[in-house]
């Protein structure tokens, strides 16, 4: 399928590589809240940037899937900068942030609950108003299974994306690591989404994280492990419109060689599911 995009977080220690190999990478996704209070030139050239390569920004601050609603400062402010640089897309996480006024510091999976889809839909219509275009918004990993829930992720994704209108952002590391967390067969839950919602996809890796019941933890630090690569080519035969893939690091960086290896491993993946789903199609 044409117009599937991948490329790479932005990060500043990687600039210089970046620039070096912009023909190798169709999109770089940027933290917004690296940007938010920056000042009007950095932000200039960001959208200067933007010319050079199509960009995303991906908020981590919000807390949309929270009974809670968004301060109306942070809207604006999201507003202001999607305004100034003009991405193809904004995101936000799956997660809230804090609660009884205090920041946890930390995206933690809300309880997968009725109430839980009714604050978040609240809460993306707000910024949708706000901001002029909805979210597409990102399912996060979590080392416990949210207190109080009642719906299974899947489940529960679903749900959100009906009662929001909002896309998938699909991060396959953060599905890869609650289904081996969890017990759950990662691959029927990708499959069980609705294929015309899911518009972005993240890739990442991790490491496996304590002794007496050990968690497999989406630490970005990490490559790209096999089975994320294979949910990829899965996506890629299911979803049905051109995916943005976005490869995830933020630091202990390998050669750029290794992260541009990566990325030509994702187009082989996203070929080969785009492949599989012509051919089942035609029979």
């Amino acid at each position: 399928m044409s117009g599937d995009r991948v490329g790479l977080l932005w990060r500043a220690e990687l600039a210089a590589e970046i620039y070096a190999h912009l023909s190798c990478i169709d999109v770089l996704e940027v933290n917004a809240e690296d940007w938010l209070d920056a000042p009007a030139r950095t932000v200039r050239a960001l959208r200067t940037l933007g010319t050079q390569v199509p960009l995303t920004l991906h908020g981590v601050s919000m807390g949309l899937a929270s009974v809670a609603p968004v301060a109306p400062r942070r809207l604006a402010r999201m507003a202001r900068l999607v305004d100034a640089v003009q991405p193809l897309a904004w995101s936000e996480h799956l997660a809230f942030v804090r609660g009884g006024g205090v920041e946890i510091g930390h995206l933690a999976a809300p309880p997968r609950t009725l109430e839980t889809v009714e604050g978040c839909a609240r809460n993306v219509a707000a910024a949708t108003r706000v901001v002029g275009a909805a979210p597409m918004l990102e399912n996060v990993a979590t080392l416990i299974l949210p207190p109080g829930s009642r719906l299974d992720e899947a489940s529960w994704l679903r749900q959100v994306l009906a009662a929001t209108g909002a896309d998938l952002l699909l991060d396959l590391h953060n599905l890869h690591a609650n289904a081996v967390n969890f017990g759950f067969d990662a691959h029927a839950a990708l499959l069980s989404l609705p294929p015309g919602r899911i518009g972005e996809i993240h890739l990442a890796g991790g490491r496996q994280v304590g002794e007496a019941s050990p968690r497999l933890l989406d630490d970005h630090l990490h490559a790209v492990p096999d089975a994320v690569f294979d949910l990829l080519e899965c996506v890629a035969g299911h979803a049905s419109r051109p995916l943005t893939v976005v490869l995830e690091r933020d630091g202990a960086y390998p050669p750029f060689a290794t992260l541009i290896a990566e990325l030509e491993r994702a187009r082989q993946a996203l070929a080969r599911g785009r492949l599989r789903r012509d051919h089942e199609h035609r029979l």
